[in-house]
């Protein structure tokens, strides 16, 4: 039987990968880091997380919730690693970075059906059964033979990455750990401002110096990961009813509740690196050091890595791609991961599980799968699907793109969580009716 190539060594390229050697199938998977590297990577691991640590909510009353369950339960080798190296983040699922990479990184490099070829890859095979996982940020020439191969123009977007703090350079008489409405455990680090301190964050905030990125003169960027530097450019409360929003939190050295507070997540288990939430950025490096440092309780703040802004690529899915992941007019050439048009870490590895399956049985003589509507795994594939003559976008994964309820409840939260509870029955049973091995 002829091996399978992955492109690809991110989110999607490993998961798929596992996906087709845990079911007997010989992998050649392809990864040019660490001999040629991007704009923002920094190791040649397996699933390096670029942007944020977080994988967003972990409860069922929330769509991400309800995918990385439903991964769980097909065995998802991107799930097992995320729940292996998980660090505390309050209703979210975080992860310690390095910790995470890494477990990937040697689950993939032992098992005996993957071969890891450290080599980049330029052109697609047209005589072989490929996944291409190569990212949003796919190299030149690799991109060039995917719009021949596609005949479509790729579309793109800008993506940022906030920056990260070294915890000891915090001022703790002034930063304090807490949970909004004391919920949970306190997992995040808050630095609460008041008015004027705000409004001089605010000002020096959209004044100060931009990197130059080229092309992004247009503003096209993803909403989910927008510059906090463009975001106050909406205006002068758009910070703080968004990420500096200070519901739920009262200062403890004041007695007080902020007017604004900026929370800072923890990266590593060890706790002694923070991320700054909502805080991408392509400000200058030198700018973010004299901006953020503004901050109460970052004054004198070590910044172990800067925020950064990069360009991402992605196809015109509904005009290439069937819902199974594969080309329309190359049914045994399959893609993964962002460069579809999915956005996050959740569902760039979803994706690959799902590219990775219908690869083995396209391979095995069996059709393909689609998983059902009233699923978060079959509403993804679906909007890849989507309609031609509407603009598409990249998008999370959200209720809006798995089938409705039937029965109407007003309560949102009451709601989702009957959306999750009839999304888990129907994968249960649609993985005993196709006979999905585990």
């Amino acid at each position: 039987m002829d091996k399978v190539m992955v492109i690809g060594g991110g989110l999607a390229g490993p998961e798929a990968a596992w996906q087709l050697a845990q079911r007997g199938i010989a992998v050649e998977l392809y990864e040019m880091r660490p001999d040629k590297s991007t704009p923002i990577h920094k190791t040649g691991s397996f699933a390096e997380l670029v942007c944020s640590n977080s994988l967003r909510a972990a409860g069922l009353e929330n769509a991400v919730g309800l995918l990385k369950e439903e991964m769980r339960r097909l065995n998802s080798l991107i799930m097992q690693a995320a729940d292996a190296t998980s660090v505390p983040a309050g209703g979210a699922l975080a992860v310690d970075r390095e910790q995470f990479s890494q477990w990937v990184t040697d689950r993939i490099s032992a098992h005996s059906l993957i071969r890891v070829n450290r080599e980049e890859v330029t052109a697609i095979p047209r005589d072989k059964m490929v996944i291409v996982a190569s990212g949003p940020l796919t190299s030149d020439k690799l991109a060039e033979d995917i719009l021949q191969l596609t005949g479509k123009e790729a579309l793109s977007f800008f993506d940022a990455a906030a920056p990260i703090v070294d915890l000891a350079s915090v001022d703790m008489q002034k930063a304090f750990w807490a949970s909004r409405y004391d919920k949970g455990e306190a997992d995040y680090l808050n630095c609460a401002m008041n008015k004027e301190e705000y409004e001089a964050f605010y000002e020096a905030l959209i004044t100060a110096e931009t990197a130059e990125v080229k092309g992004f003169e247009n503003k096209h960027v993803f909403e989910g990961c927008m510059p906090i530097e463009v975001m106050a450019q909406r205006g002068p409360m758009t910070m703080a009813f968004g990420p500096l929003k200070p519901v739920g939190i009262r200062n403890p050295h004041t007695d007080e509740r902020p007017y604004a507070v900026v929370q800072l997540r923890k990266e590593n288990i060890q706790g002694t690196l923070l991320n700054m939430v909502g805080f991408q950025t392509h400000l200058k490096w030198s700018e973010q050091r004299r901006v953020f440092r503004m901050i109460p309780g970052l004054e004198n703040a070590e910044f172990v890595r800067y925020g950064v802004m990069h360009r991402n690529s992605f196809l015109d899915a509904p005009q290439v791609l069937r819902a199974d992941f594969s080309l329309q007019d190359s049914p045994h050439i399959f893609f993964a991961g962002q460069i579809t048009g999915v956005e996050g870490y959740v569902e760039s590895a979803a994706s690959g599980l799902l590219a990775g399956l219908n690869a083995y049985r396209r391979v095995m003589g069996m059709d393909t799968l689609v998983f059902p509507p009233e699923t978060a795994l079959g509403g993804l594939a679906r909007h890849l699907e989507g309609s031609p003559s509407v603009d598409f976008q990249p998008m999370n994964i959200n209720f809006g793109i798995i089938a409705p309820l039937e029965q109407r409840i007003r309560r949102k939260r009451e709601k989702n969580a009957k959306i999750s509870e009839r999304a888990l029955v129907a994968l249960t049973k649609y993985v005993q009716e196709n006979e999905i091995n585990l």
